[in-house]
C-alpha cells in the first residue's frame, strides 16, 4: 500500500503556529508543562505509605489524654453527641480511660472552631474512645496527606520528582510532625487546609498563565485588548484555595493569618503575569480583572465554609452563647438572626481570649526562639524505676531507671538546616526575585512572624507546625541549588564542559542529597523513643537531651 504524502493546509500550519506561539508565551510566564509521568505519582503515594505506617504505629501509647487532648478529644466526643461542646465535671478523664465518658448536659465555652474536633471525631466514629487510636487516628491521617501533598507540591514546584521525593521523605520523618500527627491536636489539621490551598493557589497560578499565554498567541499584537487583557472569569482552582482557606480557620483563628498574605501574594502573581506578558495597563487590569472578582468570590466562599463548621452550634438551642440574643431586639439590628448575632458576640469574647491570654506556662516560649528550637513541648513523661511496669504498654523496667516521653522535639538536623535555609532563600529572592523564594516566605511569614505582633501572649512552639511545609521547601530549595552545582555547559570561565565532566557532577551532587537524606532518617532513628512514648533506659532519655531547654 503506497503513502500518499500532502502538505499541511494553511489552517493546519496556522494551528501548529499558535500553538508554538502558545508555548513560548507559557516560558515566558514560567507556566511550562510539566509531565512527571508514573514516577510522579508513585513517589508521592509510597510516601504517604510510609508516612501513614509510622504516625500509626503504636498510636495508643501512651494510653492515656495526655496535653490539650484532654479538651479537643473530649470536645469531638461531644460534638458526636450534640452537635455542640459540652462541658465535662471534676475526673471525666478516669471516667473517659475507664470507657464511660459523662459530660454534663450544659454548653462549655471553648476559644477554637469546630473543624478539627469534628475531623477528631472522625476516628472515633470507627474505632471508638475506648482506644487512644480512636481520638488520635484522625491526626495520623492528617499528617500522612501533608507529606503526600508535600511531595506533589515540591515535585511541581522544582520539575521534578526525585525533589519532590526528597521533601515528601523529609516530612515523612521529621519529628516535630510525627508528634503533631500522633496527639489529638488541632494544630496538624490547620497544617495541612494551609499546605492544600497553598496548592491550589499554585495550580491556579499555573492553570490561569497558560490562559493567558494561550489568549497571547490568539490575539494580534496591534490588537486593543492588550491593553487590559483578557478577564479568566472561571478559576476554580482559586475557588478551592477559598474553600480550603475556609476551612484552616475553621480550625483555628490564627490561620486568618494565611488567608490575608496568601490573597496578598495571588494578587503579586497575577499582577506580574500581565505585566511579564506585555499587557500595557497591568497595575488596573490585574486588579480589575483578577484581585477584584477574587474579593468578591474567594473571601465569601471562604467565610461561607467558616461559618458551614458551626452549623452543629448554630442549630442548637443549648449551646455555650446561642440564646443570648433572643429574642430579636428593635431596629435594624433585630434583621440579622439571633443566631448569627450569637455567633458574633461569641467570636468577640474568643478574640478578647487570644489577645489577652498571658497565664505563664512551663513550655511557653517566644517566637524568635522557634527557629533555634529553644523550647520544645514535653507533651508527656513518666519515670519508673526497676521492676516497675510500664501501665500504657505492659513491660518491665529492666534498667536502674526508666522514662517514656513524648516531647514536641524537631529532628535537629532538619529544622537547623531548614533555619539555614530560610536565610539563603531570603538572600536568594532579594537577589533573584524568583517568585518561589517569595511564596515560601510569605508560608514562614503568615505561619510564624505574625505572632510577633502579640509579643506578650502565651505562645508554643508547636505553633511552628503551621510553616512546617514551608521550612521544608527552604531545604528542597537548596537541595535543588546542589543538585545543579557544576552541571552547566560552560564553567565560570566560559570553557565549555565535557559532558562526562557533567554526569560526573550530577552523580556527585545527588549522591550528596541522598546522603543529607539517609543521614535525617539516622537521626530521626535516633529520637524516634522520645516521640512515640517508648520505654527506655533512663540514660537513654537523657542522651537525647542535648540542650537543657529540652527537658
Amino acid at each position: 500500500m503506497s503513502r500518499v504524502n500532502r502538505a499541511a493546509s494553511p489552517t493546519e500550519r496556522g494551528s501548529a503556529a499558535g500553538s508554538a506561539a502558545a508555548q513560548r508565551y507559557a516560558a515566558r510566564l514560567g507556566a511550562e508543562r510539566f509531565v512527571p509521568g508514573l514516577w510522579g505519582w508513585l513517589v508521592p503515594v509510597i510516601i504517604f505509605v510510609f508516612a501513614l505506617a509510622l504516625r500509626l504505629d503504636g498510636l495508643n501509647n501512651p494510653h492515656t489524654l495526655i496535653f490539650d487532648e484532654t479538651y479537643y478529644a473530649k470536645d469531638a466526643y461531644a460534638l458526636l453527641q450534640t452537635g455542640y461542646e459540652l462541658e465535662w465535671p471534676s475526673g471525666a478523664d478516669a471516667d473517659w480511660l475507664a470507657g464511660d465518658p459523662q459530660p454534663t448536659g450544659q454548653g462549655s465555652y471553648v476559644v477554637h472552631p469546630p473543624l478539627g474536633k469534628w475531623l477528631i471525631a472522625l476516628g472515633i466514629l470507627p474505632f471508638g474512645m475506648a482506644e487512644p487510636l480512636g481520638w488520635r487516628f484522625s491526626s495520623a491521617v492528617a499528617g500522612a496527606l501533608g507529606a503526600l501533598l508535600i511531595a506533589f507540591i515540591a515535585q511541581r514546584m522544582f520539575r521534578s520528582v526525585f525533589l519532590g521525593g526528597f521533601a515528601g521523605t523529609l516530612t515523612a520523618v521529621e519529628g516535630h510532625h510525627l508528634v503533631m500527627s500522633r496527639v489529638a491536636l488541632l494544630d496538624i489539621f490547620l497544617t495541612l487546609f494551609v499546605l492544600a490551598a497553598f496548592g491550589a493557589l499554585l495550580a491556579d497560578r499555573y492553570s490561569a498563565r497558560r490562559r493567558l499565554a494561550q489568549w497571547a498567541a490568539q490575539t494580534p499584537g496591534e490588537s486593543t485588548g492588550w491593553e487590559y487583557g483578557p478577564g479568566l472569569m472561571f478559576r476554580p482552582w482559586r475557588l478551592a484555595a477559598g474553600v480550603l482557606l475556609g476551612c484552616a480557620v475553621a480550625v483555628k483563628l490564627s490561620a486568618l493569618s494565611f488567608v490575608a498574605v496568601f490573597g496578598i501574594l495571588a494578587v503579586l502573581w497575577d499582577l506580574q503575569a500581565r505585566r511579564a506578558l506585555g499587557v500595557r495597563r497591568w497595575v488596573r487590569a490585574g486588579l480589575r480583572h483578577d484581585a477584584l472578582p477574587a474579593v468578591v468570590t474567594v473571601l465569601p466562599l471562604a467565610a461561607l465554609t467558616y461559618l458551614g463548621s458551626w452549623i452543629g452550634w448554630l442549630l442548637s438551642a443549648e449551646g455555650w452563647g446561642r440564646s443570648a440574643f433572643d429574642p430579636a431586639p428593635e431596629g435594624l439590628a433585630g434583621l440579622v438572626p439571633g443566631a448569627l448575632r450569637a455567633l458574633w458576640n461569641y467570636h468577640a469574647s474568643a478574640t478578647e481570649f487570644h489577645t489577652g491570654l498571658e497565664s505563664g506556662h512551663e513550655y511557653a516560649s517566644h517566637p524568635l526562639t522557634w527557629l533555634f528550637m529553644g523550647r520544645p513541648v514535653s507533651m508527656h513523661y513518666q519515670s519508673l524505676s526497676q521492676g516497675e511496669e510500664y501501665e500504657h504498654t505492659g513491660q518491665v523496667c529492666q534498667a536502674e531507671a526508666c522514662s517514656s516521653a513524648i516531647v514536641d522535639l524537631a529532628n535537629p538536623l532538619i529544622w537547623w538546616t531548614g533555619a539555614v535555609a530560610l536565610v539563603v532563600v531570603l538572600g536568594l529572592w532579594l537577589g533573584r526575585r524568583d517568585w518561589r523564594y517569595g511564596a515560601i516566605l510569605s508560608g514562614v511569614l503568615a505561619g510564624g512572624a505574625v505572632w510577633l505582633l502579640f509579643p506578650g501572649r502565651t505562645m508554643f512552639f508547636f505553633y511552628t507546625i503551621s510553616y512546617h511545609p514551608f521550612l521544608i521547601l527552604a531545604i528542597t530549595v537548596v537541595a535543588a541549588l546542589l543538585l545543579r552545582a557544576g552541571t552547566g555547559p560552560v564553567d565560570r570561565q566560559g570553557t565549555p564542559r565535557p559532558r562526562a565532566a557533567i554526569v560526573s557532577a550530577q552523580q556527585r551532587n545527588t549522591v550528596f542529597v541522598l546522603c543529607f537524606t539517609l543521614l535525617a532518617v539516622a537521626v530521626s532513628v535516633f529520637f524516634w523513643p522520645v516521640w512515640t512514648a517508648e520505654l527506655i533506659p533512663y540514660e537513654q532519655w537523657q542522651m537525647r537531651m542535648w540542650v537543657q531547654s529540652w527537658i
